[in-house]
């Protein structure tokens, strides 16, 4: 017999704040690591497409760059990808840190309540605060207009898998949007140099990350088990690129070595990964080099 099962599927964006946890979440709900994550704010820079399908249901979300107040050409381009995002949607979830909730993320969560779709608010990090607090923010956000409300922890995986049964239950029935063994529509090229960017967020002096872009020149398979890569990494300032080298060479060497292994574990090979360092000055707000980093409005 035919499974009589209805399948539902359908597009979720993703939106909340910096550093709320969104991509980690995107990679809990996936099983698989897509997105980049870092505790630097505005680590998301792009729109990160990844689908989560199984026997019965489809979810393709849309995670987005955290919610600020753009200063550069480029935090332009990240809110215009969130507004982007936003359109021809079939759920909305909203993502809150629960350990820091304050004005603007209500302002936040009561300004996306108004979107026209299926909508859940995620309490994101519970495994950090106590049940009390936690009782009294689900109740201070009760009565805002979400079809659901959903505590969790991305971290530690708790409470995820309710949110997936309730997006599934939420979305309309609807096809497979994608062939069943895809989870992202990004090319390789640009997860290599996400996850060479991530490396450099992890271990970089605080002035440095926000002025970091990552060029992938190169991607060859130079056999069934061996991928060369050759990247760049671009810096705003020369002194920022005596950092990212770092004293002998030893810095690079580092964010080299382990986005080799992430890179490794992405492609199923071996890798040999060779990085550069060039500065562009203020490529943050030049067209050109937004364009040449992949940060481009799409059409």
């Amino acid at each position: 017999m035919e499974n009589q099962t209805p399948f539902h599927s359908g597009f979720i964006a993703i939106v909340g704040r910096p550093n709320v946890g969104k991509s980690t979440l995107l990679n809990a709900l996936l099983g698989e690591k897509i997105a980049i994550v870092s505790n630097r704010p505005q680590t998301t820079r792009n729109r990160i497409l990844g689908v989560s399908t199984q026997a019965n249901s489809q979810l393709v979300f849309l995670d987005t760059p955290g919610v600020h107040t753009p200063r550069t050409r480029l935090g332009e381009y990240m809110m215009q990808t969130v507004r982007d995002a936003l359109q021809g949607i079939d759920g909305l979830l909203v993502v809150l840190d629960v350990t820091q909730v304050d004005r603007q993320d209500r302002e936040l969560a009561s300004q996306m309540a108004e979107h026209k779709v299926k909508k859940t608010l995620v309490l994101n990090k519970i495994d950090l605060i106590p049940k009390e607090k936690l009782l009294g923010l689900i109740q201070s956000f009760a009565d805002m207009g979400y079809d659901e409300l959903v505590p969790i922890s991305a971290t530690t995986g708790d409470g995820v898998e309710e949110l997936r049964n309730v997006l599934i239950a939420l979305l309309p029935e609807g096809p497979r949007y994608f062939p069943e063994d895809t989870l992202t529509d990004q090319p390789e090229r640009f997860l290599c140099g996400e996850l060479i960017r991530e490396k450099a967020l992890m271990h970089l002096q605080d002035e440095v990350p926000h002025g970091i872009g990552v060029e992938v020149m190169s991607l060859k398979r130079i056999s069934d088990g061996l991928t060369e890569i050759d990247a760049t990494i671009y810096c705003e300032r020369a002194s920022h690129k005596g950092i990212i080298i770092g004293r002998q060479g030893a810095m690079l060497k580092r964010i080299g070595m382990e986005a080799r292994v992430d890179i490794e574990a992405l492609l199923d090979a071996h890798v040999n990964l060779k990085l550069w360092v060039k500065v562009r000055e203020d490529w943050r707000n030049h067209s050109s080099d937004l364009q040449t980093l992949g940060y481009v409005r799409e059409h």
